[in-house]
């Protein structure tokens, strides 16, 4: 059993942590209070690999595998998950069900670009009434001729304001129930396919989500994504992928509040010494980079096992996602606790962790939606 890195996972932490902390680091602040979406270090990202890191080079990507995935998603959400929650969108959503369940020309024409970085990615399937009970999904797809007309919207949708190609999910044939959910490649100036209202967020605001809204629009029937009927099915199994990246995303903030922390208490002083010397700080710190250890041992493991590839990994990823956006939670909490009032001031790194953190609990399944899921693997049930 064999729980380092490899030289070149190493190196890629090393690249990204660099990265991270001299193009993102002093951006943060006024990236998040502006609600902007960092479109000028797009290109860059692209050019490192990290818009197409588990895809394979024919089609553009990085050719890596989940472990260095996570790696990177976790370094650069310790220096702001804005940016980890964009690129995981992006490769583990879209991108993925591009490549897990589109046909040659499918890859060959959005997943390359995709890849690249040339382009940016979004994934629809939550709506106003149908969180998470995706299964209720009401937006409609009806034949005519060899078109598909979608009509519906759908709503926190991420990157959904600057994506070039949207995958997004609609109901084919209503008397299959999830069943009859349809996957579908929708590109950007497409007639009737437009974002609609963009989210204003407590946190991880330098991240666009937004609606988006389909009005009698006429997609290509060579841009159905998979096998009618299947879509939703399709979607489950992408959003195995998809918690690590989530998971990885908290476990990178968890740590940057962790560092927040202690870096913080050995500089404050009270009582005439650094508060790091008071045990009730100590304790706090221990626990923290405990549980933060802990979350990673989930994340990567579900990440080693979605590289072997022999087999589904619902229940670890669910798992890692579940653990490690908790503890993330309880971590930045005692970040902002340690750093007392000015844990509650923008001068500090503190509040926006706090801010941050909490969408990991909720996105691409909600905590409660994690325990179902691990509970119907422990208990073998299909439903």
């Amino acid at each position: 059993m064999d729980f380092s890195f490899t030289e070149e996972q190493e190196q890629l932490r090393r690249s990204v942590r660099e990265f991270a902390e001299g193009e993102i680091a002093p951006h943060v602040m006024e990236w998040d209070e502006a609600s902007h979406f960092p479109v000028e270090i797009m290109p860059k990202l692209g050019e490192m690999g990290l818009l197409g890191v588990i895809f394979p080079e024919e089609y553009g990507g990085a050719d890596l595998g989940y472990i260095e995935y996570a790696i990177a998603i976790e370094e650069l959400s310790r220096v702001d998950g804005s940016v980890g929650l964009i690129i995981a969108a992006h490769n583990s959503l879209c991108s993925n069900h591009i490549f897990k369940f589109g046909n040659e020309a499918q890859k060959k024409k959005y997943l390359t670009p995709l890849a690249q970085g040339k382009q940016i990615g979004a994934w629809s399937l939550t709506e106003p009434e149908a969180g998470s009970d995706a299964g209720g999904t009401r937006t409609t797809a009806k034949r005519d001729g060899k078109h598909w007309v979608l009509n519906g919207a759908k709503t926190f949708t991420t990157n959904g304001h600057y994506a070039d190609v949207c995958v997004a999910m609609a109901v084919t044939d209503k008397s299959k129930n999830s069943h009859g959910i349809s996957a579908f490649i929708l590109e950007k100036g497409m007639a009737g396919f437009k974002p609609g209202k963009k989210e204003n967020k407590l946190g991880m605001r330098a991240s666009d989500t937004s609606e988006v809204i389909f009005s009698d629009c006429r997609v290509p029937e060579e841009n159905m994504l998979g096998a009618e009927g299947e879509g939703f099915i399709g979607s489950l199994k992408i959003l195995d992928g998809g918690r690590i990246s989530i998971a990885a995303l908290a476990l990178g903030m968890a740590q940057g509040a962790l560092e927040a922390a202690t870096k913080y208490a050995k500089q404050r002083k009270q009582f005439g010494q650094a508060i790091s010397e008071f045990q009730a700080i100590q304790f706090k710190l221990a626990d923290m980079a405990t549980q933060v250890e802990a979350a990673r041992l989930l994340v990567y493991q579900a990440a080693w096992l979605a590289d072997r590839g022999d087999g589904r990994f619902t229940r670890e990823s669910s798992m890692a996602k579940l653990f490690a956006s908790e503890v993330a939670v309880r971590v930045a909490n005692e970040c902002v606790q340690i750093h007392g009032g000015y844990g509650f001031i923008k001068d500090y790194p503190a509040e926006k962790y706090y801010r941050d953190v909490k969408l990991c609990t909720i996105g691409e399944g909600t905590s409660e939606i994690q325990r179902l899921v691990i509970a119907r693997q422990l208990l073998g049930k299909s439903k």
